[in-house]
């Protein structure tokens, strides 16, 4: 349909799409080239004419547009993070970069807020990083882009292949627990890419993590492939391939430092961001109920006064919760005391709660206004921190489980203790 076009001249501009519909002429294409999160249907920038002897006039061609040209296929989109393409006696296989461009950070930093989270995958299937040859490892990770950018971002001047296995777009831990990381589906990817026809040894280096969801000896006798467990960290394969394939007992370590921790908190807020809307309305509306806004002699400007100065310190301590929950306790975990999240929420509310009692001081609020603020944003604290508990690497779904059943009612006492205490301070 394009015969009086020059296709070299074609650019995608925009994709809207779930998935790729893969045509029987399209067998034998290696779909790991291409981004899997595309519809059916491209918007294109222009269809040139193919007028060569005017090639003068013609646009420059940018290495995204060569690349185009040369390998696109109907219904797939080359992936931006793809570089060029090798031969293998297997067919293509597409040359990842080992630096994340704009594009991947805004990505990252859409997919660390939530935005993109449940569907920021790569396809499955075979990469190469560098220019591996029949002796280079095979590094075996999760299509979860998070890790998979991290993983090609620490592999430095090294040639490698990374097998990316269909894991739904979770992370390797969570994977191997949820059986998408499993034994079945390492096999699966490796005959499906033809990786005995690529490299001449019979290693797979699969990350530590991924340990509970394969076992080793079902893969060997499966597809004849060696499985060796490497670091824990990406960071760390370098020097794991240089020693020998063998971890240091550092490597095998799983930590969990301040930037670790604290990288995890802006999701918080993405998953949070709906019931804070709500709570905030809840509260202005609470707050506009005062004795003076209905008194017979109808002060209704100082009663507006009085409703706006509530409305105003219930945000602040409802920020203050939110931000001593979600952010300071999972930054001063192991320096708070109690081995529950919830009580270590309690902690850092009551720490910060105290701080702005102080400072509001100069406030018309009662008493009974500040012990139910102070309730409140503790409360709000303490159910933000338990939240975090199934982000770490040290709890499990049955601590989790007597966690919640032990401090949510404490929580919803301490949200009604608070309610009733607003309510008679304003009469």
């Amino acid at each position: 349909m394009f015969q009086n076009y020059n296709t070299n001249n074609v650019k995608l501009k925009h994709i809207i799409t779930d998935n790729v519909v893969i045509l029987n002429s399209m067998k034998g294409v290696s779909p790991v080239a291409f981004d899997n999160n595309i519809r059916n249907d491209c918007v294109l920038d222009s269809f040139p004419l193919d007028t060569s002897a005017s090639a003068c006039c013609s646009p420059k061609s940018s290495h995204s547009d060569t690349l185009l040209a040369k390998y696109a296929k109907a219904g797939y989109v080359i992936s931006h993070f793809v570089e060029k393409f090798i031969d293998t006696d297997a067919g293509q296989i597409p040359v990842v970069r080992r630096k994340l461009d704009f594009k991947d950070k805004v990505q990252t930093v859409k997919a660390r807020l939530g935005v993109t989270r449940n569907n920021y995958r790569v396809s499955q299937g075979l990469y190469a990083i560098g220019e591996p040859d029949e002796n280079s490892e095979v590094l075996v990770t999760a299509n979860f882009k998070l890790t998979f950018d991290i993983l090609r971002t620490n592999i430095n001047q090294l040639n490698l292949w990374i097998l990316v296995l269909d894991t739904l777009g979770v992370n390797v831990w969570c994977a191997a627990g949820k059986g998408t990381f499993s034994t079945q589906e390492l096999v699966k990817r490796v005959q499906l890419s033809g990786l005995e026809k690529i490299v001449k040894h019979r290693r797979l280096i699969l990350p530590q993590l991924s340990a509970t969801g394969v076992r080793a000896k079902d893969v060997k006798t499966m597809c004849g492939f060696n499985v060796i467990y490497g670091p824990v960290r990406a960071s760390d394969i370098q020097a794991f391939l240089r020693n020998g394939r063998k971890a240091e007992p550092c490597m095998r370590r799983v930590t969990f430092t301040f930037k670790e921790r604290l990288i995890l908190t802006p999701i918080e807020l993405t998953v949070a961001f709906k019931s804070l809307l709500i709570t905030v309305a809840a509260l202005l509306f609470i707050s506009g109920v005062n004795s003076e806004l209905f008194s017979l002699q109808n002060n209704l400007g100082s009663g507006l006064l009085k409703s706006l100065e509530r409305g105003f310190f219930s945000l602040i301590f409802l920020f203050i919760g939110f931000v001593s929950g979600a952010v300071v306790t999972p930054a001063l975990l192991p320096f708070l005391p109690f081995k529950a999240f919830a009580a270590k929420g309690i902690v850092s509310g009551a720490i910060f709660s105290l701080l702005a009692i102080f400072f509001s001081s100069t406030s018309s609020l009662n008493i009974a206004a500040m012990a139910a603020l102070s309730t409140f944003g503790i409360t709000v604290s303490s159910w933000f921190a338990m939240n975090f508990t199934g982000a770490t690497p040290f709890t499990s779904p049955s601590g989790v489980e007597k966690e919640m059943k032990q401090f949510i009612p404490i929580q919803a006492g301490g949200a009604i203790l608070s309610l009733v205490l607003w309510i008679y301070s304003a009469f």
